[in-house]
């Protein structure tokens, strides 16, 4: 999904406000885009993470969506577009969750590919972004511990990028309210190696806005993310 995140790589942490009321009463963040996650704090190469929502939120406009990556908006070569990422998705209309991954190189579109459909609510996959072994700017994705992509050239990526795991939201254009959802991220982990080198996931900056949370485990490895009341009165309840 076209994302607009690069504010947070360049503000680091943002501190969420303490909510009251429904969050239909607040603008859906940057262009209609609200975040919840974690940024690591160092490059690396790959990503991956368990991930599932946690329940099958009505979604009236735009997107909801899960995801673990690498790159962004102005992160390829001479402040391109660029980017990699792979998880869930939920669109208006739809039973359960896509799982998908997106690859947006320089001067084109992002390209949204959809792997499987109508995954349902409490149903976790393993998803994750890794640069191929001796081959650099090539990158795999995977899904549950399958190869699910060609080898995906990414120009100028290798050792540059901190990976990123974190919902996100698209309410749909002006005058709609936002979106719900609540999705799990556990066993999240940095490949600190091209090829491998596995390490759970420590430290980074907090991805949040005036409508979302997140509540990260005391490890750091997993945490949970929210928008919206609904998926709010059922944070306290949850352990990530």
């Amino acid at each position: 999904m076209a994302r607009l995140i690069s504010f947070v790589l360049a503000t680091g942490a943002m501190a969420a406000a303490v909510l009251s009321g429904s969050a239909t009463a607040f603008a859906c963040g940057s262009n209609g885009y609200s975040y919840a996650g974690l940024v690591a704090s160092q490059r690396a190469f790959g990503i991956s993470a368990m991930v599932t929502s946690v329940d099958d939120f009505d979604i009236l406009h735009g997107h909801v969506a899960a995801w673990v990556g690498v790159g962004g908006p102005g992160e390829g070569p001479g402040g391109t577009n660029e980017w990699l990422e792979v998880g869930l998705s939920r669109f208006p209309g739809t039973i359960g969750s896509d799982v998908y991954y997106e690859v947006a190189l320089p001067g084109r579109y992002p390209v949204y590919h959809q792997i499987a459909s109508s995954l349902p609510a409490g149903k976790a996959v393993e998803v994750a972004v890794l640069e191929m072994h001796n081959r650099p700017d090539h990158w795999r994705v995977s899904l549950n511990g399958r190869l699910v992509s060609r080898p995906i050239r990414l120009p100028g990526s290798h050792d540059r990028w901190s990976p990123i795991a974190t919902a996100e939201s698209w309410d749909g254009g002006p005058g709609h309210p936002c979106n719900t959802f609540l999705y799990h991220f556990r066993r999240l982990e940095l490949a600190h190696a091209a090829g491998g080198g596995w390490h759970l996931f420590s430290g980074g900056s907090r991805i949040e806005s005036s409508v979302t949370r997140i509540r990260r485990s005391p490890s750091g490895s997993a945490f949970l993310a929210a928008e919206g009341r609904p998926s709010f009165l059922l944070l306290p309840s949850l352990t990530p």
